[in-house]
Order: C-alpha cells, then sequence, then structure tokens
C-alpha cells in the first residue's frame, strides 16, 4: 500500500524527527490516515474499530501464533493462521498450495493483508518478513488477540 506523506502540525510527533508528520494509505478498501497509533518502524496498527471495519473489506487477516495457541484459546474471526516460523516460506507458496493448506487465497504483493499475533511482538515481524518479500500494503494490529478478547469472545476452532 502506497505511502503519501503529509505534513500536519496537529499532529503529535510519532518518533524523533517526524513531529507532524502522518501517512495517508491510498488504496481499493483502505482510505485510512494511520497517524494516531504507530508501532518501531512506522508501522501502522491498527485499533479495534479499525480492524473490524477493514475485515468488512478484502483483507487477508493472517494470526501468526502457534498453531497450539490457536487451539487453546480460539481465534479472532475470519483469520487465517500461519505460524511465524512457516509465513517466509507460506508467502511465497504456489498460490494452489497455498489455496490447499489455507483455505484462503493466496495474497499478492498488491493485496491488503494485515497480520496479528498475541500482543503484537510477532506481528511487527511479520510486517518486515511480507516487506522484504514485496508487499507493500501491510498492516498490524498491534493489540493482537489480547485486545480482540476485550471487545468480544474469539472464534473456537
Amino acid at each position: 500500500m502506497p505511502l503519501l506523506k503529509r505534513e500536519d502540525p496537529a499532529r503529535l510527533p510519532l518518533k524523533p524527527g517526524t513531529a507532524g508528520t502522518s501517512y495517508v494509505y491510498k488504496g481499493a478498501g483502505v482510505a485510512a490516515t494511520a497517524s494516531r497509533s504507530f508501532c518501531a518502524g512506522g508501522v501502522p496498527s491498527l485499533s479495534y474499530q479499525e480492524l473490524k471495519e477493514l475485515k468488512k473489506t478484502n483483507v487477508l487477516h493472517i494470526d501468526v501464533r502457534e498453531r497450539s495457541e490457536i487451539d487453546r484459546f480460539g481465534k479472532i474471526p475470519e483469520s487465517v493462521n500461519i505460524p511465524l516460523g512457516e509465513l517466509v516460506e507460506a508467502l511465497q507458496m504456489d498460490p494452489v498450495k497455498f489455496k490447499e493448506q489455507y483455505n484462503q487465497k493466496m495474497p499478492s504483493k498488491s493485496d491488503p493483508v494485515v497480520f496479528s499475533c498475541l500482543s503484537g511482538t510477532r506481528s511487527k515481524k511479520a510486517i518486515g518478513f511480507a516487506t522484504s518479500l514485496g508487499f507493500n500494503r501491510v498492516q498490524q494490529y498491534a493489540g493482537g488477540f489480547e485486545d480482540w478478547i476485550k471487545h468480544e469472545p474469539p472464534e473456537k476452532k
């Protein structure tokens, strides 16, 4: 997702040297200004409500927690589980094999993808992996599963 930089003096500093800078995501199904909450490296962090709205579009939501965590605690509805240790390989799979293994269409490098985990650490790593593979419309739900269950119950397997 291309980032368009714009200056807005009313914004709080996001990190040293970026005072007043916000980023606007431009693309189908995603038209959100992502200045409210950034994690390290300028990756926008979606709120619970923003994720709920985004899930109404064609976004692929990947939960990078381990399968044992999903089995034990449940998952965010409509997310697909691809453990972090499998992510790089999965994002390079043949689309037919990806569909067979994860029951989802393989995302193209320009498709919107949201990563989540338990609380944001692994999803931040997932963003780095995906970006290094050329995916350019990636975001994270940094609050992760811990935040989701504060708002609604998880989907049990």
